[in-house]
């Protein structure tokens, strides 16, 4: 009965936090590990606890998930999440959601609930009204301070080259987690790329590129440019590294 020590890890994306954001953006990733952690120390799992820490940024406005999400081509929020188990590699997704406070959460219940991986969209949403789960007014989830950004940036290849070139950008948020039986977890969150096309869905809600977790070699959770890290399906890739050694 060896007892591992219980670490959780959270990130608030990869993005050049501008000056006015920085301490809000590091207060709000230290909270997000805090909740991690309490989860764990009160004997949760690995999966309790990325849950409580991405549920904490998905609330936080500072980051591009949940409440304060990004915008897409209609001035609309469109929400993904993956959640993974690495002690029986369960996991469960879910993109384009508009009026679903906390996705990972969501997706932990397409992970628990279902048959499925993934739900999208439409799906989704009737799967969370069959759950119960709180739906939410869209525009409860868009700031003001995403309103004028997204004013500002309406063409989506000079937003998304301004958005990895400069200040403005948000991105992804994660946590992956190993609990005190040696269990690791993982969870990503994200409203995407300002300005992307309706309906487009980059790489934070696929198992092995958005996130990956496995108890014989570790857990991920990506952030940064989803069409890049869907191309080398960078969660996985990671892991085969870390498993070679």
């Amino acid at each position: 009965n060896l007892k591992m020590s219980a670490v959780v890890v959270v990130h608030g994306g990869a993005w050049a936090i501008p000056d006015e954001l920085a301490k809000a953006s590091v207060d709000g990733v230290k909270v997000a590990a805090s909740e991690g952690f309490s989860v764990l120390k009160r004997g949760g799992s690995a999966v309790d606890a990325v849950e409580a820490a991405v549920n904490a940024m998905e609330d936080n406005t500072v980051f591009n998930a949940g409440h304060g999400a990004v915008l897409n081509a209609d001035g609309e929020v469109e929400l993904d999440a993956v959640i993974m188990d690495g002690r029986t590699l369960a996991s469960g997704a879910v993109s384009s959601m508009k009026n679903i406070a906390n996705p990972v959460s969501l997706a932990r219940a397409v992970m628990e609930k279902t048959a499925h991986i993934m739900l999208t969209s439409r799906g989704a949403n009737l799967f969370a009204e069959s759950i119960g789960m709180v739906t939410v007014p869209t525009d409860t989830l868009v700031t003001e301070y995403e309103m004028k950004e997204w004013e500002k940036q309406k063409n989506y290849l000079t937003g998304v080259m301004d958005d990895f070139n400069s200040q403005c950008a948000h991105d992804t948020v994660g946590a992956v987690a190993v609990d005190c039986a040696g269990n690791v977890a993982c969870a990503t969150s994200t409203g995407g790329i300002r300005n992307k096309m309706v309906g487009r869905v980059g790489d934070s809600p696929i198992i092995g590129s958005g996130g990956y977790a496995d108890n014989c070699s570790g857990a991920v959770s990506c952030t940064g440019h989803g069409e890049s890290i869907l191309k080398v399906t960078l969660a996985r890739l990671i892991l085969s590294h870390v498993e070679q050694g």
